[in-house]
């Protein structure tokens, strides 16, 4: 799969998923305003990963927020399995330790097959979090915090995306066409 490809398909989630349905309704400021940098990884291996993840993180921490707010690093093939990705998040946590940005940047995550903790593979709550491929979201604190002071309750959205999930249902998010 090329890196247009990987980059379409990725957009196409945001656009349609991720703003269309008001998953986050922080996103859609900072997508429309180019402020998203989305980062295809050829990574071979997951430490090879975490060298892109340590590169990212300076680079999101260097520029400004006006340029650069958030960064999806997304791997189209690396962790086909949910359980290996979400085994990888806690080492990918400890680089943002490493970096001393606990505080400053937190990492947030998707997968095809993201599940919480609790539900069964197929339930629907869990496509709030499912995108077509791995992928890392950099998010700078100053920005959430930003973002939950203007969205007066930020606390509901889980409930809300639930809901939301709930009367699309799976037939409405295979017509998303995604």
């Amino acid at each position: 799969m090329t890196d247009e490809a990987v980059l379409t398909a990725t957009r196409l989630w945001l656009e349609k998923a991720v703003i269309g349905l008001n998953l986050c309704p922080f996103a859609k400021a900072v997508y429309v305003k180019n402020q998203v940098r989305l980062v295809v990884s050829h990574a071979r291996h997951a430490d090879d990963l975490l060298e892109e993840l340590d590169k990212e993180l300076d680079l999101l921490v260097a520029t400004p927020s006006e340029e650069v707010d958030t960064t999806l690093l997304i791997h189209p093939t690396l962790f086909d399995d949910f359980l290996d990705f979400n085994d990888f998040l806690e080492i990918a946590e400890g680089v943002v330790d490493e970096h001393e940005l606990e505080g400053v940047i937190q990492l947030a995550s998707f997968h095809p097959q993201f599940q919480f903790d609790g539900t069964e593979p197929d339930d629907i709550s869990n496509y709030s979090n499912r995108a077509p491929f791995a992928i890392l979201h950099l998010l700078r604190e100053e920005s959430v915090e930003r973002a939950v002071e203007a969205f007066p309750e930020a606390e509901a959205i889980f409930e809300e995306n639930i809901k939301t999930l709930e009367q699309l249902g799976h037939s409405g998010w295979k017509k998303l066409g995604l």
